[in-house]
């Protein structure tokens, strides 16, 4: 609704201008009137208005004055329309080089307003659409700067622009905001997680408002992971007299109640500058591997996980290869005997907590690099969070011995998986299966336990397969028996749709429009005639 503001010093002319036109309808509401100009500009010092229609001689302040005066001083950019009964043109050239948008006659004519405010509307809809575009691309080149910073790949150019456009201030932190549920995750289609990861950017930005611009989406978008980058600095608690822990508890909590999903963040080590967010980064990446041997948090802070000392830190290598070794060679019996071995001498050189973080980090890598090896094509990313979905949810510290045990014996197991290339076959039972059993409720979870693979190693291997999540390829096989019962039964559209295995008729008709590029009714006419 536009905004109004009428001036004119003859009354009965105002009110005739009220009654004109239906003003409401047309998109515009008079929200002042003013006898002269300067009682106009005392009005627009205080308030904004979309357009104003001004007589152009009055006493005191005349209408082409007090359009001056707005553009000069820069007071107000809204439309502007004069009104006058002088038909002279240089009237109209004077108003013309301060920026009016159009010169009516008077007596003014129902038409001729209609026509001008049309015109208005038409043109404010492509000035709209124009600033919406700038916007974007202003956006968009920050997180591009910004980006660069974050990876520590940047110039003064880089540098400049971000120290020019945002906000900062000293205590600077990288934070990662990531849904904290990966089984419902893992059984998305790539489209639902990217849906999932929009909802939470969206709502980030409903939080940050006027500092919507420190969060960034898709950060680590070379990688498949669905989380947003968020720039903390300490200006934000302070506004709201709070700790950093007491802003992000916050935030983290709004983010729950908006996603109705658990969320967790992880929060790098301080830094004093912008300049150097990159160490911040790094520092929040490494807390996502710390995750599987620390007590399950909402929030991890790098500062309060990772207490690095510099002073007296020892690495049990020994200890540690003994128990890879036992781990590549799946030897269950042996690998308790090296987890109690490298817990009695920790305990016998009564190591620190940071002690205790090098040599379970040393630990978790080089299960990786051993996955790595087998098969090129395992995603690390994916082995963290199968290491961190495998850790134990009860009140046991995580990273204790019974833990450390049980996880080397499923970690075990998988390599033994990799090393014996049994994804052929699994696959072609999975398929088989998924062709059988389309309209029930699979999952790749079910799957994997089925078939003893870990469901993250399971997801990679179709998706090597078929260029396809699970998700997305069970769709696409229920979309073609879908297909299939169209042209060949009269069955309703919502039977069909519980057939093939949705319950959500919507649903169904989009996910058919996506594959086959029509709806289903309109499938079936066209393959009929």
């Amino acid at each position: 609704m536009f905004r109004v503001l009428l001036v004119d010093d003859e009354p009965f002319i105002v009110q005739g201008l009220k009654v004109l036109i239906d003003w409401e309808e047309e998109g515009y509401e008079i929200v002042k009137t003013a006898a002269n100009g300067m009682e106009a500009l005392s009005y627009l010092k205080e308030q904004q208005v979309d357009l104003i229609v001004a007589d152009i001689k009055m006493p005191v302040m005349s209408g082409l004055e007090l359009l001056e005066v707005i553009r000069k001083e820069k007071i107000s950019d809204a439309y502007f329309i004069i009104l006058s009964g002088f038909s002279d043109f240089n009237f109209a050239q004077q108003a013309i080089r301060n920026d009016c948008f159009d010169y009516i006659l008077k007596p003014v004519i129902k038409e001729e307003l209609l026509r001008v405010l049309h015109r208005l509307n038409y043109q404010s809809q492509g000035s709209k659409t124009q600033k919406q575009n700038t916007q974007k691309m202003e956006k968009a080149y920050l997180a591009r700067n910004m980006i660069s910073l974050i990876f520590g790949k940047y110039d003064q150019i880089n540098l400049d622009y971000i120290r020019e456009h945002m906000r900062w201030s000293e205590g600077i932190s990288y934070v990662d905001i990531e849904i904290d549920n990966i089984g419902q995750m893992e059984e998305l289609m790539d489209e639902e997680k990217r849906n999932q990861q929009r909802k939470l950017y969206a709502a980030c930005l409903e939080f940050l408002k006027e500092d919507g611009d420190h969060c960034i989406f898709d950060v680590t978008s070379h990688e498949k992971s669905y989380d947003i980058g968020f720039i903390y600095c300490d200006y934000m608690a302070k506004e709201k007299k709070q700790t950093q822990k007491e802003y992000l508890e916050a935030f983290r909590d709004y983010l729950y109640e908006a996603m109705n999903l658990p969320v967790v963040m992880l929060v790098g080590k301080k830094v004093g500058d912008i300049s150097k967010i990159s160490n911040s980064y790094g520092a929040a990446r490494i807390l996502r591997s710390f995750q599987a041997f620390r007590k399950k948090r909402r929030i991890y802070f790098y500062e309060k996980e990772v207490q690095v000392n510099n002073n007296g830190i020892v690495l049990c290598k020994q200890y540690l290869d003994d128990l890879l070794l036992a781990v590549e060679q799946n030897a269950k019996g042996r690998i308790g005997e090296c987890v109690e071995k490298l817990f009695e001498e920790m305990n016998h050189m009564r190591f620190t907590m940071d002690t205790v973080n090098l040599n379970i980090n040393y630990l978790l890598f080089q299960l990786i690099h051993l996955a790595s090896e087998q098969d090129s094509y395992v995603n690390q990313e994916e082995i963290m969070r199968f290491i961190s979905e495998n850790s134990f949810e009860g009140e046991m510290l995580r990273g204790g011995k019974e833990h450390l045990t049980r996880l080397s014996c499923e970690y075990a197991a998988y390599l033994e998986q990799l090393r014996k290339h049994l994804s052929k076959d699994i696959l072609y039972e999975v398929e088989k299966d998924i062709r059988k059993n389309y309209g029930k409720n699979l999952t790749l979870r079910e799957y994997s336990n089925k078939y003893y693979l870990n469901s993250a190693y399971l997801g990679q291997l179709f998706r090597k397969k078929y260029g396809m999540s699970f998700k997305d390829y069970l769709n696409n096989c229920r979309i073609e028996q879908a297909a299939v019962r169209l042209l060949r039964t009269d069955d309703k559209i919502y039977q069909i749709a519980e057939e093939v295995g949705y319950h959500d008729l919507d649903y169904f008709v989009n996910r058919f429009i996506s594959v086959k590029g029509c709806t289903p009714s309109k499938f079936r006419k066209g393959a009929r005639h």
